[in-house]
C-alpha cells in the first residue's frame, strides 16, 4: 500500500515538474518577445517624434500656406504618437510586468518541487529500509513498528508540505 502511494505521488510530482518546466520555457519566451515588441514600438514612436520635429523645422522655411499645412500635419502626426506612447505604457503595465512576475512564481514552485523530491527520496529510502528489515528479521516487531511510525511521520510531513 505504501509503495502504491509513493508511485502515485511520483506521477503527480512528474506532472508538476513537466508543467513548471513548460511554463518556465514558454512564459520566458513570451516575456522576451513582448518586451522586444514594446521596445520596437517605443523606437518607432521616437523616430516619429524626430519626423514631427523635422517637418516643423521644414515648415518654418516655407510659404505661409504650405507652412500652415505642414504644421497641421505635424500636429496630427504628433497626436498619433501620443496614442503609440499610451500603447507602449499599456503593454508594459498589463502584459510585460505580469509575465515577469511568473519568473518568481516558477522559481518558488521549482524550489517547492525540489523539497518535495527530497522528502519523497527520504521516504523511499525509509520504505526500502523497512522492507529490508522485514525480510531479515520478521520477528523483530519493535524495530519494524518504529520504522513504520517514522515512515508515517514522513507521509504526514509530505502531506503538510503539499
Amino acid at each position: 500500500m505504501l509503495r502504491r502511494s509513493l508511485e502515485n505521488r511520483d506521477a503527480q510530482t512528474r506532472q508538476l515538474q513537466d508543467a513548471v518546466t513548460n511554463v518556465e520555457k514558454h512564459f520566458g519566451e513570451l516575456c522576451q518577445i513582448f518586451a522586444a515588441y514594446v521596445r520596437k514600438t517605443a523606437r518607432l514612436r521616437d523616430k516619429a517624434d524626430l519626423l514631427v520635429n523635422e517637418i516643423s523645422v521644414y515648415a518654418s522655411t516655407e510659404t505661409p500656406n504650405l507652412r500652415q499645412g505642414l504644421k497641421n500635419f505635424a500636429d496630427e502626426f504628433a497626436k498619433l504618437q501620443d496614442y503609440r506612447q499610451a500603447e507602449v505604457e499599456r503593454l508594459e503595465a498589463k502584459v510585460v510586468e505580469p509575465l515577469k512576475a511568473y519568473g518568481t512564481i516558477v522559481k518558488m514552485k521549482r524550489d517547492d518541487l525540489k523539497a518535495t523530491l527530497t522528502a519523497r527520496n527520504r521516504e523511499a529510502k525509509q520504505l526500502t529500509q523497512l522492507e529490508r528489515t522485514r525480510q531479515r528479521n520478521p520477528s523483530d516487531r519493535h524495530v519494524i513498528v518504529s520504522f513504520e511510525i517514522s515512515l508515517k511521520k514522513c507521509f504526514v510531513r509530505y502531506a503538510v508540505q503539499k
